[in-house]
């Protein structure tokens, strides 16, 4: 499996638009006691966890690269080590990309309030609802929706440096 920069965007794109849904619904369901076939059940709130894709020479990581690599100089006046990007990109050592590993049930899904006008409420008064703070959820998909346009921009910024570079 080869990526590209644009793989790698498109990835992180399709994760965050999947926790973002994911967000939506827990949103939308935040005041659900009743399943979709109308029995009684309270909607567990949902999370998405991710994980990262990695090619072979990915794992190995930047081990090939050392101070006597003709892709790496080490410049003994400041310290750095530069490594030729192209020799980089190239051979696929920034390779990569992110996807959803599992969108599952919250482990507090469930929170008990007394509310004794719920038509759900128990003999005693309290009806088992979500436990989904919205503040959160809304946090949670500002931060998913700016990731999705950091890894757009990103796409967005290749594409423009392609176009140049072949301008020139």
């Amino acid at each position: 499996m080869s990526f590209n920069i644009f793989d790698i965007a498109g990835s992180g794109m399709t994760a965050q638009r999947v926790k973002m849904d994911t967000i939506a619904s827990n949103i939308a369901n935040v005041n659900t006691t009743r399943r979709p076939d109308g029995s009684k059940g309270v909607y567990i709130k949902k999370d998405v966890t991710f994980r990262t894709i990695y090619e072979d020479q990915l794992n190995r990581g930047f081990s090939n690269f050392h101070s006597n690599s003709p892709d790496a100089q080490f410049d003994p006046r400041t310290g750095a080590l530069h490594i030729n990007a192209n020799v980089a990109l190239n051979e696929g050592l920034l390779t990569g990309g992110v996807e959803v590993d599992e969108i599952y049930d919250s482990e507090n899904g469930v929170k008990t309030v007394y509310d004794p006008s719920h038509p759900d409420a128990d003999e005693d008064g309290y009806v088992d609802l979500p436990n989904i703070n919205v503040v959160e959820e809304m946090v949670s998909m500002i931060s998913a929706s700016k990731a999705y346009q950091a890894n757009a921009t990103v796409a967005e910024n290749v594409k423009t440096m392609m176009q140049s570079a072949m301008n020139i």
